[in-house]
């Protein structure tokens, strides 16, 4: 208990921040599901079915464990 007081409780809103940049990084860079092709009257079949590949899914993946990780030091924070 001493170890969490001292060490991380200092170090924790320096945490949060950095996560909280990260988070908002991560969810501006990813794409938006609508094409522009169907906003002119094309045919726009791919947006009825997409499949995350490569970079796409890394960076959704590292969306979910950012915030994960952002949710969990906020609770820390809230019970210490």
């Amino acid at each position: 208990m001493e170890f969490i007081q001292n060490v991380v409780l200092p170090v924790l809103p320096y945490v949060q921040i950095i996560l909280s940049i990260l988070l908002v990084a991560a969810i501006l860079l990813q794409q938006r599901g609508s094409s522009l092709g169907g906003a002119f009257g094309g045919d726009n079949f791919s947006a009825t079915f997409h499949k995350r590949r490569g970079g796409e899914l890394f960076l959704f993946k590292a969306t979910i464990v950012l915030s994960v990780l952002f949710v969990a030091s906020a609770i820390l924070t809230v019970i210490f």
